[in-house]
């Protein structure tokens, strides 16, 4: 009696004292004997079943921290039990179940472990350990329930900080478009409204959110091979002669060498995009020619966005409408 004691006195920790713990078997005697061991040795939160039926039941309303089983029961025993318990508690989680039994095989007690009990006493049991067991066991729940936080708790920070990378990749991808459109549009505004505008014909077409979101991104980027195109060019106030056009032309080759070999989805579509944002249905554009569906879809949509902001260019609005062909 003195080690039993001794052993209810060293639970002290509030979370272990407030455990929930369920106590399932067929004898009431049994069920009640445990009870007043636990509620003695300071826990405050146990159930207790004679029906192991109910215990389906009992854990969706009371979600034991620990399950006290016996295994030779009528109507459906331990083993039966914890099979049915397999399919509720969700992949991941450590319940930990105490197998109290009075079928003292060696084969009761492999089954038993491999049916997903955590531990295994033989009745009748010494109080003092079933005590130590239930502590050790409920200790190493918490444990695993601290490190299902801390791992939830560094994803979390892990999802943010991978948040802030995209922002800033994204930042610098737009900051480095309108490095080229200040070239020749003071406004800054014609790759974010191709970008917005290419977003909004990729919706209609029946595209896939993220598909729509990596057109309406890289679209921005289109134009990017102008930064190495010559000033005078770019700022010609009248139309451009054949030899100058070629010249200009260079900005879609130039822009996917510069955005080509990259891992990331985004930078890819827009290096497809730069290359043949200038090509044509018919075959007719540039810079190699491409013709109906040989044309990547992305490229196709801002081609029309482009051309539709180049119609209000000609109007006045700017000044890279030159990258079209000069009047035959």
């Amino acid at each position: 009696m003195t080690s039993s004691r001794s052993a209810i006195r060293t639970v002290q920790d509030p979370l272990l004292m407030e455990a929930r713990i369920l106590i399932v078997d067929d004898q009431e005697a049994n069920t009640r004997l445990l009870e007043s061991l636990l509620r003695r040795s300071g826990y405050t939160s146990l159930k207790t079943t004679t029906d192991p039926r109910e215990v389906l039941g009992l854990y969706a309303e009371f979600t034991p921290d620990l399950i006290l089983l016996d295994l030779v029961m009528p109507g459906l025993d331990g083993f039966g039990v914890m099979e049915a318990l397999r399919g509720l508690v969700p992949a991941g989680t450590y319940l930990p179940v105490l197998v109290l039994t009075a079928d003292i095989t060696p084969e009761a007690k492999q089954r038993a472990l491999a049916s997903g009990a955590k531990d295994f006493l033989t009745k009748p049991f010494d109080p003092t350990e079933v005590l130590l067991r239930i502590r050790n066991l409920l200790e190493t729940r918490w444990l695993h329930l601290k490190l299902q936080d801390r791992n939830r708790l560094l994803e979390a920070k892990v999802s943010a900080r991978t948040e802030d990378l995209e922002e800033a990749q994204i930042e610098i991808l737009e900051r480095l478009a309108l490095a080229a459109e200040y070239r020749d549009d003071l406004t800054g505004r014609h790759t974010q409204r191709v970008g917005q505008h290419a977003g909004v014909l990729a919706r209609a077409l029946g595209l896939a959110d993220d598909q729509v979101t990596l057109i309406r991104r890289a679209a921005t980027l289109h134009d990017v091979g102008k930064i190495v195109i010559p000033d005078y060019l770019l700022l010609k106030p009248v139309n451009l002669g054949p030899e100058e056009f070629e010249v200009l032309k260079a900005h879609t080759t130039i822009g996917a060498r510069i955005l080509s070999g990259s891992r990331f989805p985004l930078l890819q579509m827009a290096a497809e995009i730069a290359l043949a944002h200038h090509e044509r249905w018919d075959g007719k554009g540039y810079p190699e020619g491409l013709k109906g569906d040989a044309i990547p879809l992305p490229a196709r949509i801002v081609a029309v966005v482009d051309a539709w902001r180049e119609g209000e260019a000609r109007n006045g609005i700017g000044g890279w409408w030159r990258c079209s062909p000069p009047p035959r």
